[in-house]
């Protein structure tokens, strides 16, 4: 593991890089903006079935902790899949990801606050 992606795991939310892809920063008048992409990885209640990427959710900004005093905003863009056998688009149900036994208190209560 490099040391820039050691420095991403502090600074984001514990558990977000397993889930997550960081694609960008950028800085603008005080404010950090870190984007997020969902890694392409099924979901695991959908396993057995057939599934094809098809894009991702509308983006959704969410203010995180300031860093040296900067205000943070993590863009966060996640990932649909369609269900080959049934037509139903779908996306990682972050309430059960939050009931995962690796998860950090932290992360489960990140996932709580952005996605219900």
């Amino acid at each position: 593991m490099t040391a820039e992606s050691e420095l991403i795991k502090l600074l984001l939310p514990s558990g977000l890089t397993e889930y997550f892809e960081l694609t960008k920063v950028d800085q603008q008048d005080g404010v950090l903006n870190i984007y997020l992409r969902e890694l392409n990885v099924v979901p695991q209640e959908y396993r057995q079935e057939r599934l094809e990427s098809k894009g991702f959710l509308p983006q959704i900004s969410v203010q995180d902790f300031p860093i040296r005093g900067k205000k943070v905003y993590l863009h966060i863009l996640r990932r649909r899949w369609l269900v080959l056998s049934s037509g139903q688009l779908i996306s990682r149900d972050w309430k059960l990801v939050s009931k995962g036994a690796r998860m950090t208190q932290e992360f489960g209560l990140f996932l709580k606050k952005i996605f219900g």
